[in-house]
C-alpha cells in the first residue's frame, strides 16, 4: 500500500493506491474509489477494497479520505464541506494522479458522488460503476430514513440489544466499540449479527449533514443524470437491501437506461459475496476502452 498527503486549498487528502499485479498490455485509465459516509474514511470498506483491489485490471487502484474525514483534515474552523467542493475533490485527486480520465468506483454516498461528478465532468470518466448508490432525491432519501428507524425495531436487532445489555460489563473497551457500532448499522444487513464484522468507523455528524444541506431541502438529481448515459456505466445493487430498496434505485436507473446487476440475497454491504461483487466489477472494467491514454 502506498499513499501521501494531497493539498488541496486550505486541506489535506488522504490519497492511497494499490499497484497492479500484473500491468495491462492496453493503456487504460486506473480506477479511483469513493468511499460512502458522507463522513467517514476509506478504512471501513478495506474488506470491500480488498476485493476490489485485485481486479486483475493492470493499472493502479486509487481511493482517498474525503474532505474533514479523520486522515484529510480540515483547516481549523472551515466549514464542513459542501457537494460541490466534494466534487471539486474529486477531480483534484483525479489531477494529482496526472490522467485525463478516470474509471470511478463509488460505493453507497459516494456513488452518489461518482454521478455527480459525472455528471459534471463527463470527459474525464471512462467507466463508472455504482455500488450501492446512496438516494439521488429528497422523497427517495426520506423513505430511506423511514426505513432506517423501522428497521432498529426488527426482532433480531431488539435480540442484539439485550444481549448487549447482559455482557456488557465483560466486553473490552473495543468489544464495546464494537458492539455498540454494529448497533448503529445492522439496518443494514440481511442478518444483524453479521454487522459485528464490519471494521468500526466515525461517521462525522455535522460533515453528513453538510451534504444533505447543500443539495438543499428538495433536491432531486434524476434528471442530471440522464448525461451519464454517454459513460459506459453498471449499478450494482443487493437483492436484500433493505435501506436502499433495490425498486428505488431501478426506478431512477430505468429512465437512465443504466444496467442494474443485482446479487442475490445480500445487503447494502455486500457480506458474503465480496467474491461474486469482485467478478462483477472485473467483467465490467475488463471490456475494452473506447480510446487509450498513458498515464498512472
Amino acid at each position: 500500500m502506498n499513499g501521501h498527503e494531497l493539498p488541496v486549498d486550505k486541506a489535506h487528502l488522504h490519497v492511497e493506491w494499490v499497484e497492479p499485479k500484473s500491468p495491462s498490455s492496453v493503456t487504460v485509465p486506473p480506477v479511483l474509489i469513493l468511499h460512502g459516509g458522507p463522513g467517514a474514511d476509506s478504512r471501513y470498506l478495506r474488506p470491500q477494497l480488498d476485493a476490489v483491489a485485485d481486479l486483475g485490471v493492470g493499472r493502479r487502484i486509487y481511493f482517498y479520505d474525503q474532505r474533514g474525514a479523520d486522515r484529510s483534515p480540515q483547516a481549523e474552523g472551515e466549514e464542513p464541506p459542501s457537494v460541490a467542493v466534494h466534487v471539486s475533490d474529486v477531480d483534484a485527486v483525479r489531477r494529482s494522479i496526472g490522467v485525463e480520465k478516470v474509471r470511478l468506483i463509488g460505493y453507497s454516498w459516494g456513488a452518489l458522488l461518482a454521478m455527480l461528478y459525472a455528471v459534471k465532468h463527463p470527459q474525464q470518466v471512462e467507466r463508472l460503476v455504482l455500488l450501492s448508490p446512496a438516494p439521488p432525491s429528497t422523497a427517495i432519501r426520506l423513505e430511506y430514513q423511514r426505513r432506517m428507524a423501522e428497521a432498529m425495531g426488527r426482532p433480531e436487532v431488539k435480540a442484539l440489544r439485550e444481549e448487549l445489555q447482559q455482557r456488557k460489563d465483560s466486553l473490552s473497551p473495543e468489544e464495546l466499540r464494537r458492539w455498540r457500532f454494529a448497533l448503529a448499522v445492522t439496518p443494514y444487513f440481511v442478518v444483524p449479527r453479521r454487522a459485528l464484522e464490519l471494521t468500526p468507523f466515525l461517521v462525522k455528524q455535522r460533515l453528513e449533514e453538510a451534504i444533505w444541506k447543500s443539495l438543499g431541502p428538495s433536491f432531486d438529481l434524476r434528471a442530471e443524470l440522464a448525461t451519464l448515459v454517454r459513460i459506459p456505466s453498471l449499478v450494482i445493487h443487493g437483492e436484500a437491501d433493505d435501506v436502499v430498496p433495490l425498486a428505488a434505485v431501478l426506478d431512477w436507473a430505468r429512465p437512465q437506461v443504466l444496467p442494474v446487476t443485482v446479487v442475490p440475497g445480500t445487503g447494502h454491504f455486500f457480506h458474503g459475496q465480496l467474491g461474486t461483487l469482485r467478478d462483477i466489477v472485473k467483467r465490467h472494467l475488463a471490456a475494452l476502452p473506447d480510446s487509450t491514454q498513458d498515464g498512472a
